[in-house]
């Protein structure tokens, strides 16, 4: 069983081993180097993508940050505005009942003065008539009773009255 195929030759081991050791040097320095170079920088390309990744997710962790004291914002700021005004129309209606009150209470004292004025003038009224109807009554018992001394005595007592106070 001599197979050429199988039986080790010197020759050939060693220009198999320099063939090998040379495609190792032109693979080393042309095909690796430059293989190697592109993986680095397809390494650094793809380190620099998940930087910008991770970059992209902070800022937008930030942009919904914002977004959200935003919103958060104008919310309290639209509860501000609905608290003032409601406290404004209640401020307004407030006034609105006292100044309705103030009126009420100006009417109520001005009527109050009315009728005061007028039952005074009433009461005036009447004691005028009650004196002219006296007067009448006692110019009609003078006529009759009165005697020319008493006549002269009651005017003195009349003059001696209206000069001096009650």
């Amino acid at each position: 069983m001599d197979n050429p195929l199988v039986q080790p030759d010197p020759g050939l081991f060693i220009w198999t081993i320099i063939t090998f050791l040379a495609l190792l040097w032109a693979l080393r320095r042309f095909a690796w180097g430059p293989l190697l170079r592109a993986l680095d920088a397809r390494q650094e390309t793809i380190r620099k993508s998940l930087d910008d990744a991770e970059q992209a997710r902070a800022a937008l962790v930030e942009a919904q940050q914002a977004s959200a004291k935003v919103i958060a914002d104008a919310r309290a700021e639209g509860q501000s505005i609905l608290a003032q005004s409601r406290a404004a129309a209640e401020a307004f209606q407030e006034a609105s009942r006292q100044k309705g009150k103030a009126e009420a209470e100006a009417l109520v004292a001005a009527a109050q003065r009315q009728i005061q004025q007028e039952t005074a003038r009433a009461m005036q009224e009447i004691r005028r008539e009650t004196v002219d109807l006296s007067l009448q009554i006692a110019s009609k018992l003078i006529r009759k009773n009165l005697t020319p001394e008493d006549n002269d005595a009651l005017i003195r007592e009349s003059l001696g009255q209206i000069g001096s106070p009650h």
